[in-house]
């Protein structure tokens, strides 16, 4: 998938973005299914030594949490602000930081949303189920914003290509 060949520096663009929404939508989640996707993101941050704590809600449940070696309190407070993002916008936190920048302003600026509580910062994107619509969000904090996104979407992408 191109959103993994892409380069560290190359920021995607929003409409890049939408398009992994748009392709990361499954069939339905279960708690079972949560428990996969969890171990997956684990496996994958384990495998680079990812300092990452992994979090995946659903419709208000926590489903699954992981905190490996290296990740504080502070992942799980960064999880919280941007798994709201995803709840109230229905989108990629990244993707929802990334639509007010190509506005010319910032989410902390023009979002009239507390900072304390929301953060649109990359590392949540929203569980999509098919003809159902966003049922929760999947989360990773403890890596540079850009890198939280594309560990959980390459996650989505590995999940998705097991069926």
């Amino acid at each position: 998938m191109t959103s993994l060949k892409q380069s560290p520096e190359l920021t995607p663009t929003v409409e890049e973005l939408e398009a992994q929404e748009r392709r990361l939508v499954l069939r339905q989640f279960t708690h079972d299914d949560a428990w996969a996707l969890g171990s997956l993101l684990v496996d994958l941050a384990r495998e680079r030594q990812a300092p990452v704590a992994i979090d995946i809600h659903r419709a208000g449940q926590q489903l699954f949490h992981a905190a490996l070696p290296g990740s504080t309190p502070d992942n799980d407070a960064w999880i919280a602000r941007k798994r709201r993002v995803v709840e109230r916008y229905g989108s990629a936190s990244y993707l929802v930081g990334a639509r007010f920048r190509a506005k010319g302003t910032t989410f902390e600026e023009s979002s009239r949303l507390d900072p304390d509580m929301y953060a649109a910062h990359g590392g949540s994107f929203p569980i999509t189920v098919e003809g159902v619509g966003v049922v929760g969000a999947v989360t990773v904090s403890g890596l540079p914003q850009l890198q939280d996104h594309r560990l959980v979407v390459e996650a989505l992408e590995l999940f998705l290509s097991r069926g």
